[in-house]
């Protein structure tokens, strides 16, 4: 059977976070969460256009919409971010780590980090380890770290991570998906040895129809990549089927801790949820436990 959002079920009572959720497969998620009775905390970078985005929700919304200020690019931030959230609830059922950006030419974060790896991997890995005590015996409780099917083509470069001495967009496009693959299996198995009851899962949307594609064009200003996507236009679907599969991870009563979902027709394009396939590379063991140690020293966070 088809899996959509008329299975999320009777979500009221619930905590969800989604990071990037003023636009897109956040926006969507939000939308989803919300109409089926959960809170939903849309924690965005800008303020405005979060509000405008909950106000837009408000309507339809059976659950609470509010807006947390987070921006993944620094990592004060994200800290200020996460106390705000204890503070305010002191609890969380879900976090969906959905923000992301795509093959921007290279530039850094507030903290000196190569933007793409920054924001898609560390942000997102900071982010989840300060706000795991706050999961921690809610029942369910489940973090699902977005991803996308470029990281079965991704290679986590350990002697040039930042891109220094080389960089190609796409290349660390690919490097910062595979991280989230990566962190999200390494995470679930240090979650079954401590014994928490929280699952960590990742997801993927296919091709979707978002706001990242227009926006790299416009960081890049490349003249072929539009003529590219306007081509493939018609293999894209909508943001709306894109969000299903994090949806999907992030409630469904069979998915499962250390699993990854995507889309289930053309190679994982597009279609309903279903179980997808990691990178070969995800499941080494040694490069998952050297990324995570990297991560917590670039981030001063779990270290």
């Amino acid at each position: 059977m088809n899996w959509t959002t008329d299975d999320l079920g009777d979500l009221s009572g619930r905590l969800a976070l989604i990071t990037g959720a003023n636009s897109g497969l956040g926006l969507e998620s939000a939308r989803a969460l919300s109409e089926h009775g959960a809170t939903v905390v849309l924690a965005c970078r800008s303020r405005r256009r979060a509000e405008e985005s909950r106000d837009a929700l408000l309507p339809k919304a059976k659950g609470g919409l509010e807006v947390l200020e987070l921006d993944l690019a620094d990592l004060t931030s994200v800290a200020a971010a996460a106390q705000r959230l204890a503070d305010t609830w002191g609890r969380l059922d879900l976090l969906l780590n959905n923000a992301g950006v795509m093959a921007l030419p290279r530039s850094l974060t507030r903290d000196g980090l190569e933007r793409q790896f920054g924001i898609n991997h560390l942000g997102h890995f900071a982010l989840t380890l300060q706000l795991l005590p706050l999961m921690e015996g809610r029942p369910g409780a489940r973090v699902v770290t977005v991803t996308s099917g470029a990281h079965l083509f991704g290679r986590i470069a350990f002697d040039d991570l930042q891109g220094e001495r080389r960089y190609n967009r796409w290349s660390a496009y690919a490097q910062s998906k595979l991280a989230n693959v990566m962190f999200a299996l390494e995470l679930q198995q240090r979650l079954e040895a401590a014994g928490s009851g929280v699952s960590s899962l990742a997801a993927h949307p296919g091709m979707a129809r978002t706001n990242l594609q227009p926006s790299s064009i416009s960081a890049n200003g490349s003249w072929i990549e539009p003529i590219a996507y306007r081509l493939m236009a018609p293999l894209f679907q909508s943001a709306s089927m894109g969000a299903l599969p994090q949806l999907h991870a992030a409630v469904a009563a069979s998915a499962r801790g250390g699993e990854l979902y995507g889309p289930d027709q053309w190679g994982g394009a597009r279609g309903y949820p279903a179980r997808g396939r990691f990178a070969p590379a995800a499941h080494d063991d040694g490069a998952r436990r050297r990324l995570w140690a990297v991560s917590e020293e670039l981030t001063g966070v779990g270290a």
